[in-house]
C-alpha cells in the first residue's frame, strides 16, 4: 500500500565505516537513526508494519504501551497523528519524567494515561473494552513493537545487510546492537537461520537479565519461525549478553557517557545512554574481554536521538 511504498526510496539504511579499531577489528555501523521517521531507529522500522496492519482492520484508535522515555510510543504517537487516528499510551507512573519523547507525545495530542506497573495489563484491557463499547475499532500494539510483525522488521534488515555484504564484498563476523524487548534481536537471528549463515549476533541486554532476556528472545525467534514453516531452535543459538545491564534501565556511567562523546566526536553519531550508546559500551567490553581480533564488526544503531538530547550536558567530562 502506499503508506509503506512513501518510503521504500529511503531503504535500505546507510553502512558506514567507523574510526574505531579496538584490537585491529574493523568496525560498522549501519544508521537506522537515519530511518525517514520521527527520528528513526528499530521503532519506526516496526512501526510502519503494525501500521500497514492495523490500517488494513480498518482500525482508527491505536493503544500501546511504554515509559516517558519510550522510542516507541514516540513514534506510534507521529505515526498515529500522520494518519488521523488516536492514539493512547499507558505508562507506568513509576517511570513518568519529563523527557523529548514524552513532550512528542504529547505535541501528537496522544492520550495518556498513567498507572503502576501492575496495573498495566489491566488498564491496557480497560481501555480497549471501553473504546469497543463507544463504537472504536482499536488496535493494540505491545511495548517495543514485540511480536511477530516487529520481528520481520529486523528480518528485512537482516536482508538489507546480505545485500550490502554482496554489493561490497565484505562479510561481518560479528553483529552487535542493544537487545531490549527481544524483537530486534529476534529478526536479526532470524534472517540468520534463513540464509544458513553462521556469524555471530550478540544482543547487549540494556536492562534484562538471563536466564528471562534470553528466553523471551528464543521465544520470538521461535515464533517467527514456526509461522514461516521453519524448525524451532534451542537457546544454544541465542547470544543474549547481560553483563552490562549495570543495576537496570536507563542506568549508566562515565565510560558510557565517554564512549558516547568519543563516538560523536570522532563519527559525528549521536547515541543515548540508555540504548545505543550503553550497547555500544558494552561491545567494546565484550570484544576485549573475549579478545575477539582482526574481524568485521557491524553495530546497528537503533535509535534514540532525543534521548541523547535528554542527557547532552552530561557529556561535559
Amino acid at each position: 500500500m502506499q503508506f509503506e511504498n512513501d518510503y521504500k526510496e529511503y531503504i535500505p539504511t546507510p553502512i558506514q565505516r567507523l574510526s574505531e579499531n579496538l584490537n585491529e577489528n574493523d568496525f560498522y555501523i549501519k544508521r537506522e537513526d537515519l530511518f525517514p521517521i520521527s527520528f528513526g531507529g528499530n521503532k519506526a522500522r516496526k512501526a510502519l508494519i503494525f501500521f500497514e496492519d492495523a490500517l488494513s482492520k480498518n482500525a482508527d484508535y491505536v493503544v500501546t504501551y511504554g515509559s516517558s522515555s519510550s522510542n516507541h510510543c514516540r513514534v506510534i504517537s507521529n505515526l498515529a497523528a500522520a494518519k488521523g487516528l488516536r492514539c493512547v499510551v499507558i505508562s507506568p507512573i513509576e517511570k513518568n519524567k519529563t523527557t523529548y519523547n514524552s513532550l512528542m507525545m504529547k505535541l501528537f495530542n496522544s492520550e495518556i494515561i498513567y498507572c503502576q506497573i501492575s496495573e498495566v495489563k489491566n488498564t491496557i484491557e480497560k481501555k480497549m473494552s471501553e473504546l469497543k463499547n463507544l463504537g472504536y475499532n482499536p488496535y493494540f500494539i505491545q511495548g517495543g513493537g514485540h511480536g511477530n510483525l516487529g520481528t520481520k522488521a529486523y528480518v528485512d534488515v537482516y536482508n538489507e545487510i546480505k545485500n550490502y555484504e554482496k554489493n561490497k564484498g565484505v562479510y561481518f563476523d560479528y553483529i552487535f546492537h542493544a537487545s531490549g524487548t527481544g524483537t530486534t534481536q529476534a529478526g536479526l537471528v532470524c534472517g540468520s537461520i534463513i540464509h544458513g549463515d553462521n556469524r555471530k549476533i550478540i544482543g547487549i541486554s540494556i536492562a534484562r537479565r538471563n536466564p528471562y532476556g534470553e528466553q523471551i528472545v528464543l521465544s520470538s525467534v521461535n515464533e517467527y519461525l514456526k509461522s514461516i514453516g521453519v524448525n524451532c531452535i534451542t537457546n544454544e543459538s541465542i547470544e543474549f549478553i547481560d553483563d552490562y545491564v549495570l543495576d537496570g534501565y536507563e542506568m549508566y556511567n562515565k565510560n558510557i557517557l565517554m564512549t558516547i562523546k568519543e563516538v560523536l566526536t570522532k563519527d559525528g553519531i549521536p547515541m543515548d545512554t540508555t540504548y545505543t550508546g550503553k550497547a555500544f559500551w558494552g561491545m567494546k567490553e565484550y570484544i576485549k574481554k573475549n579478545n575477539i581480533r582482526g574481524k568485521n564488526i557491524l553495530f546497528i544503531h537503533t535509535g534514540g536521538t532525543p534521548l541523547f538530547f535528554d542527557k547532552i550536558g552530561e557529556l561535559f567530562l
